[in-house]
């Protein structure tokens, strides 16, 4: 029984030194085997190595692959004109040396970003200084972009090289201090605004003339809607009149007795109506018996 134990504990250990001798390189990274604190060796072929146990030899791994730097302080800086701007830009960069990064510049990948962006900055200061907010906007973009990244790719490899390679160095944005984008807000605002107004009172201006061409047109066709309803209506007066005339000229008796009762149709509209007259007044002549009498008896056979 101890003799399975032994083996089976003695095959364990074996298993376990072989493990610890044995890594894998991924093809996205670069190996670095250290002794004693000391690269040892580089690997830059993915695959499976062999290397001594811990604590005589230890590996570690960096980054191979293209790797992107955003800027992420928004601190102003100055332009040829003095003006405060504020820019984001991105560098592609990547390892190309493991010896010279580690040596010179740190462990992993983040030792490299933050020297990075700190000479990247620089360098786009120094240039901003040189170039108007007018230049930054125009084609010379590209050449302070190019600029820039011809400063940074000398300081990564300068006397101690940093064994990196800047592939790209790009600006996302540009634009004002707070306080100036504050004010040229502000300044838009009231600008559009100025317009919105001057465009309402024009608008006003219109709709006062169109209001009040309306309104003539209205008058002026009121009155020729009036002048020609006056005109039919004499005409109709008159041919009524005529016609009026030309039937009551025919019997003039009929005709005297006819508006003398429509006299006195309009005098006793109402039952309550009371009239104070002279009986012997010519109104009720048509009233009276012998002579309205013999009025009516000659005027009806002459009607008829």
């Amino acid at each position: 029984m101890n003799r399975v134990g032994f083996f089976v504990s003695s095959v364990l250990v074996i298993l376990a030194l072989l493990s610890s001798t044995l890594f894998v390189v991924d093809q996205r990274q670069f190996g670095v085997v250290y002794a004693l604190g000391q690269i040892k060796e580089v690997i830059l072929e993915p695959g499976l190595n062999f290397k001594l146990p811990p604590p005589f030899q230890n590996v570690s791994y960096i980054d191979r692959r293209l790797l992107t730097l955003d800027s992420t302080d928004a601190e102003p800086m100055l332009t040829a004109e003095k003006q405060r701007v504020v820019i984001d830009w991105y560098v592609r960069w990547r390892i190309i040396s493991p010896s010279e990064y580690i040596r010179n510049v740190g462990l992993d990948e983040r030792a490299g970003a933050n020297q990075l962006n700190r000479v990247v900055r620089n360098a786009f200061q120094e240039e901003i200084n040189k170039r108007t907010v007018k230049d930054l906007l125009s084609l010379q973009r590209e050449t302070l972009m190019a600029d820039v990244k011809g400063a940074v790719l000398q300081a990564v490899r300068g006397a101690k090289p940093w064994g990196i390679d800047v592939i790209d160095v790009r600006i996302t944005r540009v634009d004002y201090v707070e306080a100036i984008t504050e004010s040229v807000y502000r300044r838009m605002e009231a600008e559009r605004k100025r317009v919105a107004n001057e465009l309402r009172s024009t608008g006003a201006a219109e709709g006062e003339k169109i209001r009040a061409d309306a309104d003539r047109q209205r008058e002026v066709t009121i009155a020729n809607a009036y002048r020609d309803a006056q005109k039919i209506k004499g005409e109709g007066d008159a041919e009524a009149a005529r016609i009026y005339a030309e039937s009551f000229g025919r019997d003039p008796q009929f005709a005297q007795f006819y508006r003398s009762l429509d006299a006195y149709k309009a005098s006793f509209n109402k039952k309550s109506d009371v009239m104070v007259l002279d009986p012997s007044s010519d109104f009720f002549k048509a009233m009276r018996g012998s002579g309205s009498g013999a009025a009516t008896s000659n005027a009806v056979p002459a009607r008829r």
